[in-house]
Order: C-alpha cells, then structure tokens, then sequence
C-alpha cells in the first residue's frame, strides 16, 4: 500500500539486521525505504566501524534507500565531531551525497549535546565538500525524498 499511495518507510534498525532491510528494499523496489540514525552504528573500535560499513554497504546497493544521519549519540559519551567523523563521512561515501541527509534525533540526543553542537558539529564533518552538496545534505535532500518540494 505504500507504493500504491506513493509513500515512504523509515526504518529504524540496527545495522546487524540491514541485509534483512536489503531483501525488503527488493521485495518493495518501488518504494522508497529510509533508514533512521544511520543504521545505528555501535561503538566506534575500528571492528565496530568495519561491521557497520560492511552492513551499510549492502543496504546501499539498494537504490530506493536512503539514509538518514543522525542519532550517533553514544551513552555515556559527549557527543564530538571526532567520534562520529568517520561514519558520517562514510555513510555519505558509500550512498552517496544525493541519498543522505542530516537529521535530529531531539530529544533522545539531548543526553549527549545540545542540538547547536550536533548540527555544527556536522557542518564541521563536511565544510571540505561543496556548498551545493552541503545544501543538499541539510535539506534540499530531505525536501526532494520526503516530496515537501
């Protein structure tokens, strides 16, 4: 019923379960399929990173995905640009900038920083690519995706 009435899913899964998420974004090619708060990645140990992109990269293969960046908060962890660089910069990596877009994971995120850290914090991340990928991260993304345009 969702491609019926041109909608879309998010889906909030840990990347552990992104090859099932990968068989239902073949089984529905027609739909457009949203992963939430970047396929959750946990931790940040070189392994952790490894795993997740590997997950990442099946999901991605996908072309009705697309993925949010968001909720890489960690428990216990203030939130920091050094710790979540190198996901958010993969995930744009391995989608590519047309199929991400920055996101808020308020009020839950709230535990680790405040949203003006997040979002600079995110315009820090990517300050090294182009204005027009960076408009299209922060909105003109979500605005096409989410058809508000």
């Amino acid at each position: 019923l969702l491609e019926h009435f041109g909608y879309s899913f998010d889906l909030q899964v840990p990347y552990w379960h992104l090859d099932q998420a990968a068989e239902l974004a073949a089984d529905f090619p027609k739909t457009m399929i949203i992963i939430n708060h970047t396929g959750l990645p946990i931790g940040r140990s070189d392994t952790n990173i490894r795993e997740w992109c590997k997950a990442i990269e099946t999901i991605a293969d996908h072309q009705n995905v697309t993925i949010k960046l968001s909720g890489l908060g960690q428990a216990n962890h203030p939130w920091s640009v050094q710790a979540n660089r190198e996901i958010v910069l993969e995930a744009i990596n391995i989608f590519g900038s047309e199929r991400c877009m920055f996101a808020s994971n308020f009020p839950v995120d709230g535990l680790c920083a405040d949203l003006s850290t997040i979002i600079f914090g995110y315009r820090e991340i990517v300050d090294h690519l182009s204005d027009d990928i960076i408009a299209s991260l922060f909105h003109q993304n979500a605005a096409r995706i989410y058809r508000f345009i």
